[in-house]
């Protein structure tokens, strides 16, 4: 699934779309997880778009009315392309704007979305009880030791919450315990302050770190410029068990978390 770095990298890749006004909207499918609105086109056609923003793993379009919100779901890829790039069959909606450009959602499995979120999208069920954005001042070392205290769960888990911080998905939770030193087993409320700390500018650093190198492409995700992202050269735990630590050389191991395969040196991140 596409995390905060990826969807960051979308959102940046179609910035050359503010201020263009829209031609017309196209829906092919609406069937996604949250049907696309009948009326989008209506609500959309002559408008213009005048910012594009991102609000944890959802890209907002601000119009003189309203905003739509964007996700990408499990697999889906939103691409800026000229007016003469044929639709494919996962190319669920379409927004030709007057330039000629499209902005284009394809998304195979269905689990993205675009929803109409009116004049106060903050407000929107979807966005209304999400946690602070890690990378900005409301997420520190401090926000997350009060936040942890009567939490047993373990930490991996925790960090995954978007209703305590959003946008730490799978990928980087693994990545930022590691470079944190922390087991992902450790309960919550065991940690210290200063272990809080730690992990609180670790979260900072590693997504700016896989923003700074557009994203992570395991499969599915590409840039709306259609490029791949390179995050995953510079992985320390995610995906490589069995194979040896960047850091001290030992075993790299897999566990299963909530469903989801987390991945740490048992070295450098002791229980």
């Amino acid at each position: 699934m596409p995390e905060l770095p990826e969807v960051e990298t979308t959102r940046l890749g179609l910035l050359p779309l503010l201020h263009q006004s829209i031609a017309k909207v196209v829906i092919r499918n609406p069937s996604l997880r949250w049907p696309i609105p009948t009326e989008l086109p209506e609500l959309l056609s002559g408008k213009t778009l005048l910012q594009l923003t991102r609000r944890a793993k959802y890209i907002v379009a601000h119009f003189e009315h309203g905003a739509l919100l964007l996700h990408l779901g499990m697999s889906g890829r939103i691409s800026l392309l000229e007016h003469n790039e044929p639709p494919q069959k996962h190319d669920h909606l379409d927004l030709v704007f007057a330039s000629g450009q499209v902005l284009r959602l394809r998304d195979p499995r269905r689990f993205g979305a675009a929803l109409w979120a009116g004049e106060q999208p903050e407000q929107h069920p979807l966005l209304k009880a999400l946690g602070p954005e890690p990378l900005g001042e409301d997420f520190s070392g401090d926000y997350l030791y009060q936040q942890t205290r009567h939490r047993k769960a373990a930490i991996k888990m925790v960090i995954m919450d978007h209703h305590l911080v959003v946008g730490v998905g799978n990928i980087y939770a693994s990545e930022s315990l590691f470079r944190a030193g922390i087991h992902p087993e450790t309960s919550a409320q065991a940690l210290a302050i200063a272990d809080c700390e730690r992990l609180a500018v670790a979260i900072k650093n590693t997504l700016q770190l896989a923003l700074e190198a557009g994203g992570s492409s395991l499969r599915d995700f590409f840039g709306a410029d259609g490029n791949p992202g390179y995050f995953q050269q510079q992985y320390f735990v995610y995906g490589r068990t069995w194979q040896p630590c960047r850091a001290c050389g030992a075993t790299i191991r897999a566990i299963k978390q909530g469903q989801r395969s987390t991945f740490y040196c048992a070295h450098c991140q002791i229980l």
